[in-house]
């Protein structure tokens, strides 16, 4: 069945800001790319920021999946393994929804609704992280101190978070097949992985190294 032409906005509209930049964005080019009158556009969003806020909810459905995620869930088989497919699932979102986590700078107070659910995205990544870190510890993978797992945790989440805007600010190449995504996977093994065994932490930059690691999409 056709995709009505509400999605079919949101579907071009994340696409082409995460080609070319939120604020790179006009609702006139929006409209155009959709085969669409800018009237109609606004007939389901009556400015730029009401197609925003649908974005940022369809995020919220996209990545509850991913918060839900705990060890063992994964590939319900090695805890390591699991630990990267766990990674890599982070990486999709990254690449899906590049723009909300490389373009801030663009849309920041004009996004009400993602300041409104962020805590509550932080508090859930916050407990998933720790509940990996912690096994990977009471397994012995780990060599890590339970009184500094909290600067662990938050170590990682900035990584994750805020890579993408990093790299952007910096005028390092973050647009899709800059393999950026790929090296802010890798760039948290920074972290921790001088505390696990060589062998067991080769293994794991590996797995996010290799190119199945981006398999939708170069990197």
């Amino acid at each position: 069945m056709a995709r009505n032409t509400r999605d079919r906005i949101l579907g071009e509209a994340r696409r082409l800001f995460n080609e070319l930049g939120y604020g790179n964005v006009t609702t006139a080019a929006l409209a155009a790319s959709v085969g669409i009158a800018e009237g109609n556009l606004w007939y389901h969003f009556k400015n730029k920021l009401s197609l925003l806020d649908a974005l940022i909810d369809q995020f919220e459905q996209d990545i509850a999946k991913r918060l839900a995620l705990r060890p063992g869930e994964v590939t319900g088989g090695d805890l390591l393994d699991d630990y990267a497919a766990f990674v890599l699932a982070f990486g999709k979102e990254l690449r899906d929804w590049r723009f909300l986590y490389r373009d801030h700078i663009e849309y920041g107070d004009k996004g009400p609704r993602m300041a409104e659910l962020q805590p509550g995205w932080y508090r859930q990544n916050y407990q998933q992280l720790e509940s990996y870190y912690a096994r990977l510890i009471d397994d012995g993978l780990l060599d890590w101190p339970r009184a500094r797992l909290a600067d662990l945790v938050i170590n990682a989440t900035i990584i994750f978070r805020f890579s993408l805007e990093y790299f952007r600010e910096s005028g390092q190449p973050v647009e899709a097949g800059s393999g950026a995504v790929t090296k802010a996977l890798t760039q948290h093994l920074t972290l921790f992985e001088h505390r696990m065994d060589p062998a067991l932490a080769q293994r794991l930059r590996s797995a996010l190294e290799q190119p199945a690691a981006a398999a939708l999409e170069p990197a």
